[in-house]
């Protein structure tokens, strides 16, 4: 098998798409030139924001799907790197104050929730966060 690629592209609009690819300069190229998909090629320019390497291509598509599934918010803690914001913002919304992890008046009280873990599919993947390795794919 051959390697593989999670990305988050950055729209014109502002939204972001995630993808998962054996070829990255190749697919990045396709959403740029409008052959992408739906979503990305009704709101050009892309950006490059975020991306990870798998020594696989199925293990890309699986941390694909695990991010799609993500807030917002939780995708920019990852761009962003501040990955210690991860684990309060995978608190689903639809278990909030439902009993099943107490009442909580305030966002703030998800502080108090056990700890739910982020679970990445390859923990050898490697995370690229440093933003100028970003550069050629930001035009």
């Amino acid at each position: 098998m051959s390697k593989g690629w999670m990305y988050i592209l950055e729209c014109a609009d502002g939204s972001y798409y995630t993808g998962s690819t054996n070829n990255l300069e190749r697919r990045f190229a396709q959403h740029q030139a409008g052959e992408g998909a739906n979503h990305t090629k009704k709101r050009l320019p892309v950006k490059l924001v975020y991306f990870e390497e798998f020594q696989r291509v199925d293990e890309a598509f699986f941390r694909e799907k695990q991010v799609q599934g993500w807030s917002r918010k939780k995708k920019e803690a990852l761009i962003n790197g501040t990955f210690e914001n991860l684990k309060p913002l995978s608190m689903a919304y639809r278990d909030v104050g439902k009993g099943g992890f107490g009442h909580f008046e305030n966002l703030n009280d998800l502080n108090t929730l056990p700890s739910r873990g982020v679970r990445y599919s390859n923990p050898e993947c490697n995370v690229i966060t440093n933003k100028s390795k970003l550069g050629k794919y930001q035009d």
